[in-house]
């Protein structure tokens, strides 16, 4: 019997990494609740390497937490900090939006300015689901496009924990502005200008640090 080659198996561990942030981001794996191997793997069709392996970077994250003698749970929403970790992030953002706009290809480019208008549309229609995978596409776009590996490395961890609030407390939210400052990003990135890129990642966390005001005030 031949073993699955390297490559077969990242995409099976990115896989299950993929669909088990989704579940946290959006709230089907809810904050505290318990890991339960076998449910993850009849969840997603995959195998328990790559579940195992998602697991440990999720771990790593902190989007799930390691219990002495209790095992894995979904970690909690901590309101308290959430703005803590904003100011963190728009500093992440900017260098981001900054290297994209000078060293994206034409093609990532042209897909950014699409993901955005996916998301306006999206948000025009009221479509929660197409506006969180217009989102997502946006930014591992904007990712690949900066060629910074040690921030992306940084903030994804952020993005998915903004995420997971943003979806949590959604009803405080206004999709419409969320769309409007995707699309200066992603315009001055397409643009090649720098200084606009980094004004729509400013924009956008403005908006968020206003909608976590919100949330806690409220």
């Amino acid at each position: 019997m031949t073993s699955a080659s390297p490559t077969v198996k990242i995409r099976a561990t990115e896989a299950a990494y993929d669909r088990i942030e989704q579940m946290i981001a959006t709230l089907q794996l809810e904050p505290n609740q318990p890991i339960v191997e076998s449910d993850l793997i009849q969840m997603t069709g995959l195998g328990r390497t790559p579940i195992r392996e998602a697991l440990m970077r999720l771990i790593a994250s902190g989007l799930i937490e390691q219990q002495p003698r209790r095992g894995l749970r979904v970690s909690e929403i901590r309101i308290a900090e959430h703005l803590i970790l904003i100011e963190t992030r728009r500093v992440l953002e900017r260098l981001i939006a900054g290297s994209a706009a000078r060293r994206a290809t034409a093609g990532q480019r042209a897909a950014l300015l699409q993901a955005a208008h996916d998301m306006t549309e999206a948000a025009r229609q009221g479509d929660l689901a197409g506006y969180m995978a217009a989102d997502q596409a946006l930014d591992r776009v904007t990712h690949e496009a900066s060629r910074n590996p040690y921030a992306v490395q940084a903030i994804i961890p952020m993005i998915i924990q903004c995420r997971r609030f943003w979806y949590a407390y959604r009803h405080e939210g206004d999709l419409e502005r969320g769309a409007r400052c995707h699309l200066m990003l992603a315009e001055g990135i397409h643009a090649n200008d720098p200084e606009r890129a980094i004004a729509g990642a400013d924009a956008l966390m403005d908006y968020l640090m206003e909608f976590t005001h919100t949330v806690i005030e409220g």
